[in-house]
């Protein structure tokens, strides 16, 4: 997986029937403050059955789509994504968020200008259908998948996304992580995390299985 210095950043966007978001998230990371040039946009579709997959053909000229050949579930997705990723770093965003037009710029940054860290989190913004805020989070005090900027090469030894844990995947992710390295924090609000009646994190039964699954692994 070779790394190509001229591109910075690969932005991971897994996504499975979300038309009604994927078009705001999309434009939200193209919306950046950092040139275009220094990054690049990773859409994996995973095997949509709704309009999903139209919406992002509006966007194939910015844009590099990934279609999974049958739906495998969302750490399949990411590891799609990262796989097909030319960047020195690897920053995740789900198809039903968006994001600050700094997002990238200042985490980048903060990476750039500090060799020794191994990955680093900002906070977040819970928001609601209408992108109304409901509530300011630490990423330290309460963790998601998103938010975080990984350097590749330390993704790829850890042997990146377990794809047999289809819920609570970014925690087990992040378990054999810090075995290994560590994760800075910058306490600004870039990542817009939203909430509506789909997200993945209210099915409390699969959170709860697979947490449990989870921690047996650790």
């Amino acid at each position: 997986m070779p790394v190509q210095n001229n591109i910075h950043i690969s932005v991971i966007i897994p996504v499975f029937n979300q038309e009604r978001f994927i078009g705001r998230c999309i434009r939200s990371i193209l919306n950046q403050s950092m040139d275009q040039k220094d990054y690049e946009i990773i859409v994996i579709d995973d095997c949509s059955t709704d309009n999903t997959l139209s919406v992002i053909k509006k966007f194939l000229e910015e844009i590099i789509l990934v279609k999974q050949p049958q739906n495998k579930g969302l750490p399949s997705a990411l590891n799609a994504g990262i796989k097909k990723a030319k960047g020195r770093f690897i920053i995740r965003l789900d198809s039903d968020d968006y994001v600050h037009f700094e997002y990238l710029n200042i985490l980048s940054l903060f990476m750039k200008m500090n060799s020794h860290v191994d990955a680093v989190s900002c906070d977040y913004l819970e928001v609601d259908d209408k992108e109304e805020i409901i509530e300011r989070h630490s990423y330290e005090e309460k963790p998601i998948g998103c938010g975080v900027m990984f350097r590749i090469e330390q993704l790829i030894e850890i042997g990146l996304y377990n794809e047999d844990q289809l819920w609570n995947e970014e925690r087990e992710l992040m378990d054999r992580f810090l075995k290994k390295f560590g994760v800075s924090h910058l306490q600004f609000p870039l990542y817009r995390y939203r909430q509506h009646d789909k997200n993945m994190t209210k099915n409390d039964e699969m959170m709860d299985k697979y947490n449990v699954k989870r921690l047996k692994n650790t």
